[in-house]
């Protein structure tokens, strides 16, 4: 119930502590308060109440009550409670513990617990001690060294056990795993597999086909040395494709930090997961297209939302109510069995056998004992994966989402529409350069995640959050945010934009000539790119800034120092620019790692002389893996190399410039 007095405060209202305590907040005539089970009450005014409303309203970009836990940062800053990035993170892990379903949400009123216990100590002693109460929950003592002494984390059993699951089937038959796989999901079997590096390379290269040259992988020996330069490979690597390994290292999986390696690999698992839910991946996906619906609607789709508009699709043919989510609408399990009996293969085509649901599962009357019957025509499927019975009853967002994502890579049932009148031409996929921009993004752990590299910039929020990254100061209280009125909308959007592109000419010192705010906000390719190019470049040369190379680094100075560093290795290798033909051939970016790091090049693995197209490709996947092994964090992709990209060619050889220059600093 909404208070006439202050719209959008409740008179009173309740919340659970991580800890299990209720919380009771209340608004009276002295202001409001919280009363726990101990009786104690922390005092909050209205106004400071109305300011944290505020604040909230600001980051719930989708008014949907709640923000994730990615987005407190940002929610402190509004709140004027600046807090540094690890703590923030410390917060949002302990709290996400206590998720009952594991949507990784937070409401208004959970967080105004959060904020009330950050002022007074002794509540906050109580929020670190006793999160290893619930049940189902796993704590243990920090190992970073940005942790606090003493700091909890947690994590949830069942996310560790479908882990474990999903990775002993996909590497079953993986010679190089023989030593880890299958894991004991009983165990911690899981923290200890990842410490040599192998493992997670692996998972990487089959979420991302190719992204790490299996031959840079130290599979043979392994030492703490071996296994710490594959660690240092899997991390850089799961950067290049999009994951956010911000404050994770090499020493962290060593240690088999469990919250932090559920969190790796959850991200790993969840970019193969959803690679094909993806119209420009899967034409079939036209068939969602909704009557009188624009195509431009189902493209700016994110593969959550395509993946519950899928499955309605089939609940719709089936005649039973439609889902609005992963969790407290799945946890019956009715929606699954219907589902299942859409997808299943009907034997129309050659050699498919035909697999019939048993439906008789829909009159058990036990929730838990239904999913149980559910997951055995699934298993019919081979796709018993991710959940089980308790994870479906509980409503496991994360798991039922996976769940769910695992049947639509492995039964679609889509058929593309023959005759819709639709331009294919509109499907065509992001170009190399662009998801190569989107990974760096999301690598950066902006929020939202950046599933579409123009029309999820058009608001500007992510522009203004990279601006931060390249230490560009944003004034956010000039910045507009979710949810926007339906009326002004757009306009609020151009706003965004209009100060994205006045910080990138003024602050930032970027050649913006001809771009404007409307270009970006229209999601013009053109403009788009040539501001999120001076981004990733800044970003990249940053460091070289970083270590005292100076303040202006331009292009001659990079070039400058790539060709002497190759004559004092005394290489044949030279360069004139970035766009120079023999980069082609990769050999100035492995001469040029040989000479920092001798020990990393493996001359039996590299082409010279004379080269096929294979060859030259072959030596450009060597050259990107061994860069990232060597600890430079290169977003590039191997065809960059064999197609001379300058400005990605350019990323490779900064990138290489820091990492030497740092080891020298060092």
């Amino acid at each position: 119930m909404e208070s006439d007095l202050w719209p959008g405060i409740w008179p009173y209202s309740w919340t659970r502590r991580p800890s299990g305590t209720m919380i009771v907040i209340f608004f009276g005539e002295r202001g409001s308060g919280e009363c726990g089970m101990e009786d104690n009450v922390t005092q909050i005014s209205r106004e400071d109440l109305q300011d944290l409303r505020e604040a909230f309203n600001k980051i719930d970009i989708d008014n949907s009550g709640y923000v994730s836990d990615f987005e407190l940062q940002e929610l402190f800053r509004e709140a004027s409670f600046s807090l540094p990035g690890y703590k923030v993170r410390e917060i949002a892990e302990k709290f996400i513990a206590g998720d009952t379903n594991k949507d990784e949400k937070i409401s208004f009123e959970e967080f105004v617990a959060i904020y009330q216990e950050l002022r007074s100590k002794e509540v906050r002693e109580t929020f670190r001690k006793t999160i290893s109460r619930r049940d189902g929950i796993r704590s243990f003592g920090g190992t970073s060294g940005i942790s606090s002494e003493g700091t909890q984390h947690s994590y949830a059993d069942e996310e560790k056990v479908a882990f474990v699951n999903w990775i002993n089937k996909a590497l079953a038959n993986d010679p190089d795993c023989k030593h880890l796989i299958p894991m004991d999901p009983s165990d911690d079997s899981l923290f200890k597999s990842v410490k040599d590096g192998i493992l997670l390379c692996k998972m990487i290269n089959l979420s991302q086909p190719d992204t790490i040259d299996e031959r840079v992988i130290s599979t043979k020996k392994r030492t703490t040395f071996t296994m710490t330069e594959n660690l240092i490979l899997a991390l850089n690597s799961a950067s290049a494709i999009g994951c956010t390994v911000v404050n994770i290292d090499a020493q962290d999986m060593i240690a088999g930090t469990p919250h932090l390696v559920l969190g790796l690999l959850w991200q790993i698992i969840k970019i193969g997961l959803f690679a094909d839910i993806e119209l420009s991946r899967n034409e079939a996906l036209i068939a969602l297209l909704g009557e009188s619906e624009e195509l431009d609607h189902l493209l700016s789709m994110s593969p959550e939302e395509l993946l519950l508009r899928w499955v309605n699709y089939h609940l719709d043919a089936a005649g039973w109510k439609q889902i609005r989510n992963f969790s407290e609408d799945i946890k019956d399990s009715r929606a699954y069995f219907h589902l299942l009996d859409q997808i299943s293969p009907k034997g129309d085509g050659d050699d498919e056998m035909r697999i019939v649901i048993d439906m008789s599962g829909l009159n058990e009357p036990d929730d838990e004992k239904r999913a149980e019957l559910m997951l055995r025509q699934a298993a019919r499927l081979d796709c018993r994966q991710f959940v089980t019975p308790q994870d479906v009853v509980a409503g496991n967002h994360k798991l039922n989402m996976a769940f769910v994502a695992n049947l639509f890579n492995m039964f679609p049932a889509l058929s593309k529409p023959s005759d819709n009148g639709i331009d294919l031409a509109m499907l065509e996929g992001e170009s190399r350069e662009d998801r190569t921009f989107r990974n760096w993004m999301n690598s950066l752990g902006v929020s939202p995640y950046v599933n579409h590299l123009y029309s999820d910039l058009m608001d500007g929020l992510i522009i203004l959050q990279l601006y931060e990254r390249i230490q560009v100061a944003v004034d956010w209280r000039r910045v507009n945010r979710p949810p926007y009125s339906i009326l002004g909308s757009n306009m609020k959007k151009l706003e965004n934009c209009n100060y994205a592109v006045d910080l990138g000419k003024k602050e930032a010192k970027f050649s913006l000539v001809g771009i404007g705010g409307e270009n970006i906000n229209e999601g013009s390719p053109m403009h788009t790119l040539a501001l999120v190019w001076q981004l990733m470049r800044r970003y990249t040369v940053k460091v070289l800034s970083d270590i005292g190379v100076g303040e202006k680094v331009n292009d001659q100075i990079i070039i400058d120092w790539v060709n002497s560093t190759l004559q004092k290795g005394q290489k044949d290798s030279f360069i004139n620019s970035f766009k120079d033909k023999s980069i082609s051939t990769s050999l100035p970016v492995i001469d040029l790692i040989h000479t920092i790091a001798p020990s990393a090049i493996k001359s039996e693995m590299v082409k010279r002389g004379d080269m096929s197209a294979e060859d030259k490709l072959n030596n450009a996947k060597y050259a990107i893996s061994v860069a990232r092994k060597i600890g430079a964090k290169v977003y590039a992709l191997p065809d960059d190399l064999v197609e001379v990209n300058p400005k990605m060619v350019m990323t490779v050889f900064a990138c290489l410039m820091g990492r030497s220059l740092n080891k020298v600093e060092g």
